[in-house]
């Protein structure tokens, strides 16, 4: 039996909740129209809450039931970002703790991303070294836009610096678009937005040397990369037709892409099949997106359990990469 490993799978401690109840933001508590409560942005819709966010008992009995091993949990979005940069320490210090416990209490069960308060750069330094150094944790997770801003603003460039010094294991969540505004109907935030936001984000990292500068930084990026897979191709005929894209790298974006990792949150055969011919197994990681709506624990499982490829390959997916790119992982 392969072990397996959850590397998106999002927990939250009950007083995160309390505290974006709490704190002035854009964020706010509704109920959808089948009467869940959940949390709209600017009046866009984008998470829903659902029991086992916060209920560990339930968690484990799910986990045992598809057979995963071992969940590293993260805070999804908006992550400590719906707060100011005055308050953003204080909350990823409550998270990151109360993931520390959560692993104290389940150590073979649960490891975890750390979330950062990236808009006050020397706490989110001090948080980085807490989170890896003392907690413990796994990496970190961080969201493709932090409050409109994109992740190439030179305000989070020494963290970056030293992510790659410390070889970081990155999570890259989506964000919703920073103009919610067209994703406002039918869920369109996650279900579309999402995936273009993941989208932009990597590609204007890749234009902008970020991979190429720092890559001994191991990002993965969620949901099968968004459409990155799907565009590398258009990507590199960027690189090739446009002076600017070519400014701050030198080689065809493909090659900085296929270094990167990418999670199985998509379950669909054919596009985990194409990532798997175009990048390698080694560089997928399984992940469930439970217990968001959208996401599987099942289909994460079966999805790869399924795929014509070696029981080698399986493993690789299930936790052989994973192993290989979490930090604190042994």
């Amino acid at each position: 039996m392969s072990t397996k490993f959850d590397l998106h799978t999002h927990y939250y401690p009950p007083i995160y909740f309390d505290k974006i109840r709490e704190l002035p933001s854009e964020f706010s508590f509704d109920k959808s129209p089948s009467g869940q409560t959940i949390i709209t942005y600017r009046g866009a819709r984008f998470f829903g809450v659902t029991p086992p966010m916060t209920d560990v008992a339930k968690r484990i009995e799910d986990m045992d039931r598809v057979g995963i091993d071992v969940e590293v949990v993260s805070l999804s979005t908006p992550n400590v970002f719906f707060a100011d940069a005055q308050h953003q320490p204080e909350i990823a210090r409550i998270v990151n703790d109360a993931y520390a416990e959560l692993i104290a209490q389940h150590p073979t069960r649960f490891k975890a991303f750390a979330s950062i308060p990236m808009d006050d750069p020397d706490a989110a330094l001090r948080e980085l070294h807490r989170a890896i150094d003392e907690l413990k944790l796994n990496g970190v997770i961080l969201l493709s836009n932090i409050g409109g801003k994109p992740l190439t603003s030179p305000q989070y460039r020494s963290f970056f610096e030293e992510a790659h010094a410390r070889k970081l294991c990155i999570l890259l969540h989506p964000m919703l678009p920073a103009n919610a505004e067209p994703f406002r109907e039918y869920v369109l935030g996650p279900i579309v937005g999402f995936m273009f936001d993941t989208t932009l984000a990597v590609a204007r990292m890749c234009f902008d040397g970020m991979f190429r500068d720092f890559p001994d930084i191991r990002w993965i990026v969620a949901h099968l990369g968004g459409a990155v897979p799907y565009l590398m191709e258009r990507l590199d005929n960027g690189w090739r037709d446009f002076v600017e894209c070519r400014a701050k790298i030198d080689k065809l974006p493909s090659t900085y892409l296929k270094r990167l990792y990418y999670d199985s949150v998509n379950f669909n055969p054919h596009m985990l099949m194409m990532v798997r011919n175009m990048i390698g197994a080694d560089h997928m990681v399984m992940g469930s997106d439970y217990p968001h709506l959208l996401g599987s624990i099942d289909r994460a499982v079966s999805s790869i359990q399924n795929l014509d490829v070696s029981e080698d390959e399986k493993q690789q997916i299930f936790s052989a990469t994973a192993l290989s790119i979490l930090n604190n992982a042994s």
